[in-house]
């Protein structure tokens, strides 16, 4: 690894930031703790709510952490679309009892308050996603000693994060739960992501800084093959959501590795925008009709989410997952991070006693 990203962790192993409570404080402290560099998600958070996360985090470790913000959004969504979207939606709102929220609330996710927050009191890590910071936003990190990771889902993408001075990239396969990072959501290049071992061998040959790699890691041997096509850490997120530290509602973590759910899919149902989950009923009744149109989706479908949790009903739920799902294991995160750094040990062993016989 690079000196710098060595000074962060102590293994080339970095828990993804999953938003929506699963990147707890205990989660990330556990992961740092182990040798590993766990990640904060700021996204849906208030700069407060951030900002209370992190002292607590900080309380539970003095080791390096990260936080992730998302970057604002422009707004390209189709008001009628939208609204297309919510009559669709009102028979989910009469199951689960609950109404449809405004799609207006969204806004910028408070960026930024939040950059102020973290430029004032500095993270030894921040991440971007959905779109990259300007050179201004980057160098104000620099200048206070904070590591700057821009995800990226193409070569061009990483190239612009180059040039905005960001320290690295994380290069994101089409394999990973959660949302895509594309810098521009476009519909015409739905299903056009790129697996991740080829993007990152695309993307080293593009830029000189390090790249993390992340989409469907769950085991040491998937590290080390990433590290050999030229990244200098990988990200896992799946692989840490059913942990017990994790923040993951327990029907989510049972889904990963129940047989009802077979495969997963990319879908804009619950947030206009691409991201990979577990299939469910409401993925498969309404992905084919949920418009181009984030985070307006994401403000509709939040409630008829949480109820569905209340519920019982993972049916009802975004279950985003990794394309490696059913590899998960459930481990407490510090075991995980050091069983993952002996399986990325065995395998660099069997490809060097392999090389020399």
């Amino acid at each position: 690894m690079s000196s710098a990203l060595t000074d962060l962790c102590r293994y080339p192993i970095v828990q993804a930031p999953m938003a929506g409570g699963t990147s707890c404080p205990q989660l990330v402290a556990a992961v740092s703790e182990a040798g590993g560099l766990g990640f904060l998600a700021a996204g849906y958070k208030t700069a407060d709510g951030m900002y209370n996360e992190i002292k607590q985090l900080r309380g539970l470790t003095g080791r390096p952490f990260g936080v992730n913000l998302f970057m604002p959004q422009p707004a390209l969504a189709d008001p009628s679309a939208v609204e297309v979207y919510r009559h669709q939606l009102a028979g989910e709102a009469a199951w689960y009892e609950t109404p449809l929220g405004d799609p207006d609330t969204g806004g910028d996710d408070n960026y930024d308050a939040k950059l102020a927050v973290l430029l004032d009191d500095p993270v030894p890590a921040v991440s971007f996603t959905f779109g990259c910071p300007t050179r201004d936003t980057l160098d104000a990190f620099a200048g206070v000693g904070t590591y700057t990771v821009v995800t990226v889902t193409t070569p061009e993408e990483a190239q612009t994060a180059q040039w905005a001075g960001a320290d690295a990239v994380c290069v994101q396969g089409v394999e990973a739960g959660g949302h895509q990072s594309t810098h521009r959501d476009d519909p015409q290049t739905d299903g056009a992501g790129i697996g991740l071992l080829s993007l990152v061998s695309q993307v080293r040959e593009t830029v000189q800084i390090p790249i993390v790699a992340t989409g469907g890691l769950m085991r040491g041997s998937q590290i080390a093959a990433v590290l050999a096509a030229g990244a200098e850490a990988a990200q896992l997120g799946t692989a840490f959501l059913v942990c017990p530290e994790s923040g993951a509602s327990p029907l989510h973590k049972q889904a990963l590795t129940n047989p009802l759910f077979v495969r997963t899919a990319l879908t804009r149902a619950f947030s206009g925008r691409p991201a990979r989950g577990l299939v469910n009923r409401f993925m498969r009744e309404h992905g084919p009709y949920a418009p181009a149109a984030y985070p307006q989706v994401h403000c509709l479908t939040a409630g008829l989410r949480k109820a569905a949790a209340k519920a019982g009903d993972a049916q009802g739920m975004a279950l985003w997952a990794g394309q490696g799902h059913r590899m998960a294991r459930e481990l407490p995160a510090g075991r995980l991070v050091r069983l993952l750094a002996e399986e990325l040990d065995a395998a660099r062993t069997a490809v060097s006693t392999g090389s020399t016989q």
